[in-house]
């Protein structure tokens, strides 16, 4: 019998070569060292050819791309690998920046002693791009300054736009790693949401867009 969560599975797009599916924050891509729970498994339960192409952050909503056949996950795997993929994200981050948009190029490697944190590291980090704009400028119930931006990264480092927005002196809401006290606070949830996909699809080398809508 389905779980809950796989009955409210939330199916963006279907075809009889791929699918993507909405990740709620807080749920894995791929099952843990303890949690099997996860999107992967929920999706398969339905679906159960799908093989995830790509993961985000356990706290990052948004879409996810699956594969139905080994085929389109070698085409899709190889569009990843040659950044064909167009990726776009929302984000609320603390304060506001002094630029309307920007680009980063900080490269990036794990903290091993403050594992699964990241850090910049101009000589051992790998590559790690990101292209930012200013979506709207908001405010808390306190009248904090917020800003509503949208991100798209070239690369697609672990943890790359939470370090970035960091190194921005503009922490995103709600992150329990990378945060000070008062973005903390101000959201229950880290505030990255993957709203949009632009990819080649692997019949006929359209280019097709998915969309997620953001939550927050």
């Amino acid at each position: 019998m389905p779980s809950p969560a796989q009955d409210s599975l939330n199916i963006i797009y279907q075809d009889d070569k791929l699918l993507a599916a909405s990740k709620p924050a807080e749920v894995l891509s791929v099952p843990g060292k303890t949690e099997t729970d996860c999107m992967e498994a929920r999706v398969q339960a339905t679906f159960p050819t799908a093989r995830i192409c790509h993961r985000l952050d356990m706290s990052t909503s948004g879409l996810l791309l699956f594969a139905l056949d080994p085929k389109t996950h070698r085409n899709i795997g190889l569009q990843f690998e040659k950044r064909k993929i167009q990726k776009v994200y929302i984000a609320r981050i603390w304060g506001e920046p002094s630029a309307k948009e920007g680009f980063i190029d900080l490269p990036l490697r794990c903290d091993w002693p403050n594992r699964p944190r990241q850090m910049v590291d101009h000589e051992e980090g790998r590559s790690a791009q990101t292209h930012w704009r200013i979506i709207a400028r908001e405010a808390d119930d306190k009248g904090n300054a917020i800003t509503r931006v949208e991100l798209k990264p070239i690369t697609g480092r672990s943890h790359q736009l939470r370090v970035h927005m960091l190194e921005l002196g503009h922490p995103i809401l709600g992150d329990n790693l990378y945060a000070h006290e008062q973005a903390l606070a101000a959201s229950p949830r880290l505030h990255l949401h993957a709203q949009a996909l632009s990819l080649h699809h692997p019949d006929d080398g359209r280019i097709i867009t998915l969309e997620d809508p953001c939550p927050f």
